[in-house]
């Protein structure tokens, strides 16, 4: 149900796009756009991560598993894509996902607050970051072992705040 809310709120958003678009612009929409591919552009994620490093991909098949389409892209400029994407080294990770729309993902944040980010942006937000690599994070997973850790928001003017607390299971 909540799948074809969604798709019918991205075919509105669309259609009011491209009839403003029509409207001012004298522009035709495209008919062999549909809904989906919208969709799927929304959870469309570029990851860019070191070609050593296992545990980002054990990350990127976590998002995945839960209907992101991710396209890795191995490199040895990461610290320069980080500082390039406004991600200060404090809040850094071991890969840097970006979406479509330009928001940044680092680090090991479960797929289902990064979908929850992305269906509704904070103002003035640049992205999400787990700084570091905690244990039990997706991707770092090992064994029962867990840490507690937070989920940060990332801002424009390079400040952030706790979006999500991730707490271990007593």
């Amino acid at each position: 149900m909540k799948f074809l809310l969604t798709l019918s709120f991205c075919a509105l958003v669309l259609y009011t796009a491209f009839a403003n678009a029509s409207d001012k612009h004298d522009i035709q929409p495209s008919l062999t756009m549909s809904a989906n591919s919208s969709v799927a552009d929304a959870l469309s994620l570029k990851v860019f991560k070191s070609p050593t490093c296992g545990c980002c991909q054990k990350w990127i098949d976590h998002i995945e598993l839960s209907g992101f389409k991710a396209t890795a892209h191995d490199t040895d400029r990461l610290n320069q894509i980080k500082t390039d994407s406004g991600i200060l080294p404090q809040y850094q990770s071991c890969h840097t996902a970006i979406s479509k729309n330009g928001f940044v993902f680092e680090g090991h944040i479960p797929a289902a607050i990064v979908k929850q980010f992305l269906d509704n942006p904070p103002k003035d937000a640049i992205g999400l970051a787990v700084p570091g690599m905690p244990m039990g994070s997706p991707g770092m997973e090992m064994g029962n072992m867990r840490d507690d850790y937070n989920v940060l928001l990332l801002k424009n003017d390079g400040s952030s705040d706790i979006y999500e607390q991730i707490i271990k299971p007593r």
